[in-house]
């Protein structure tokens, strides 16, 4: 952009949108091995089925708007219950946050999470549920995570 005499002005960044300082790759290079290891959030419960690591593929799929980060890896999966049926499906209730309750999208994503889950094969219901207690913060964030917003702690 420029003034009237011709003159470069410098645009001032557009603080509304946080943009990462490494991307998943760049971290993945980074790390190695550990990559996985680093990429599973502090607090996350999650169910020992065999189902488990596809759900939790699907929703790593999801990335907040406004955070260049998966919700997986964000912290916002707070609990991932896989309970088998009599009919040999799976039921599964999520138990997510959001990073504040006046997220712009906090009547969306946990649609998104549910659509992300259902085309699973063996998923027969899923029911998704945003709490408050504990209240997200960046202490709930994988190190991955950190490590692509440049936020250490």
């Amino acid at each position: 952009m420029s003034d009237a005499n011709g003159q470069s002005k410098r645009q001032p960044p557009d603080m509304s949108v946080m943009n990462p300082v490494a991307d998943e790759d760049m971290v993945k290079n980074a790390v190695g091995e550990e990559y996985d290891e680093l990429a599973m959030p502090p607090h996350v419960k999650l169910s020992d089925n065999a189902l488990t690591p596809l759900i939790v593929a699907a929703i790593r799929e999801i990335y907040d708007p406004e955070i260049p980060v998966n919700i997986y890896e964000l912290g916002l999966i707070y609990k991932v219950e896989v309970k088998p049926t009599d009919d040999g499906q799976h039921d599964v209730f999520v138990e997510m946050s959001l990073t504040s309750p006046a997220c712009p999208v906090a009547q969306d994503m946990p649609g998104w999470v549910q659509s992300a889950i259902m085309p699973i094969d063996g998923v027969r219901h899923v029911d998704v549920d945003t709490v408050w207690d504990p209240q997200w913060d960046a202490s709930m964030m994988a190190e991955t995570a950190k490590l692509q917003l440049n936020m250490f702690t």
